[in-house]
């Protein structure tokens, strides 16, 4: 019996102590229990939205290319802004040129000289893009042809083999429908350059915008239209914009004019007429400078659309950088 009681006191000597250490351990180290606990136990929320953020115009020629070159290649470019634009669901722009091999001509050209805006990069620029979330552009602009058929080809090619969506081309696709967990996105480029009667071009894009409402739960038109260095929209792209909207598109992107232009809300859709520059080597103004970011969330449920938009600035060295948090309530 005396055998028994000793073992049973040392039983309840072991316990005691292990009592008495797990209540020092959790007094003086209550974040490591709450974060184990929460690590394993509690599940993260999932996200109710899809998140694209729409940027600017693309160019990787003359001053881009050549800081580029000198910092040790294209992620240099993206190097303050890289982990902002991985934040996102998709991230869209304005590519302000063809992919080619062509040797630039544009490279150390004095502006104002003819082939100083006859622009053409690397083929390294898909891969780079792709690597920092830039996997949707729009080719529908007045750059895109800058090296003929051959450099759109060409651009399409360099494109697909690094898996970025486009749309926008001079031939085709116009329109591309992207799915982001169930949310049926279409996107439409209104390219005012494109060697078409304006009348016809307009008349075009309102025909996509009718036909993507048979399929698409959000309509979105990214137009490359303007004068550049004017921030206020003219007339007839205030008329276009209400008329894309009035036959159902949710959404309309400005891009062209280098500077950031007018927001408007106009039957409780909004328009943003120019996002200005996103990657370029124009630094002479401040206005030229700046650039414009637009976030959106678009419920999976409902598909309400929530805005946040962001400031962007082209910094020395050819590196764009975020220069405020969001100007929008969450």
């Amino acid at each position: 019996m005396r055998c028994c009681n000793n073992r049973l006191q040392i039983i309840k000597y072991i316990c005691a102590i292990a009592a008495v250490f797990t209540a020092v351990f959790c007094v003086l180290f209550p974040t490591i229990i709450y974060e184990s606990y929460y690590k394993y136990s509690v599940p993260k929320p999932e996200k109710k939205f899809a998140e694209i953020l729409f940027v600017g115009d693309l160019m990787f020629d003359r001053g881009i290319r050549y800081y580029a070159q000198k910092n040790g290649g294209n992620e240099f470019i993206f190097e303050k802004i890289s982990d902002f634009l991985k934040n996102n669901d998709l991230v869209v722009a304005n590519l302000e040129g063809p992919i080619t091999k062509n040797q630039s001509v544009s490279a150390g050209t004095a502006p104002g000289a003819t082939n100083n805006y006859y622009f053409t990069f690397d083929p390294s620029v898909a891969k780079t893009l792709y690597d920092n979330n830039i996997k949707l552009v729009s080719l529908g602009n007045n750059h895109i042809l800058n090296f003929g058929q051959p450099g759109l080809a060409e651009t399409k090619k360099y494109l697909d083999e690094a898996k970025i969506d486009y749309f926008g081309a001079p031939d085709y696709p116009k329109s591309i429908l992207i799915e982001i967990k169930g949310v049926k996105i279409t996107f439409i480029n209104y390219n005012e350059f494109a060697d078409l009667d304006l009348l016809i071009n307009k008349k075009s894009t309102i025909e996509k915008i009718q036909k993507a409402k048979n399929y698409s739960d959000i309509i979105i038109v990214y137009a490359h239209w303007g004068i550049e260095y004017q921030k206020s929209p003219s007339a007839r792209q205030i008329n276009l914009a209400h008329k894309f909207i009035d036959e159902g598109a949710d959404i309309v992107i400005g891009s062209h004019s280098h500077v950031t232009g007018t927001i408007e809300e106009y039957k409780g859709k909004k328009i943003y007429y120019s996002l200005g520059n996103f990657i370029f080597d124009q630094y002479f103004d401040e206005d030229v400078r700046k650039g414009l970011g637009v976030a959106v969330k678009i419920d999976f449920k409902t598909k309400e659309l929530r805005f946040t938009d962001y400031n962007f600035y082209l910094a020395p060295q050819g590196q764009t950088i975020l220069s405020s948090p969001a100007l929008s309530p969450e």
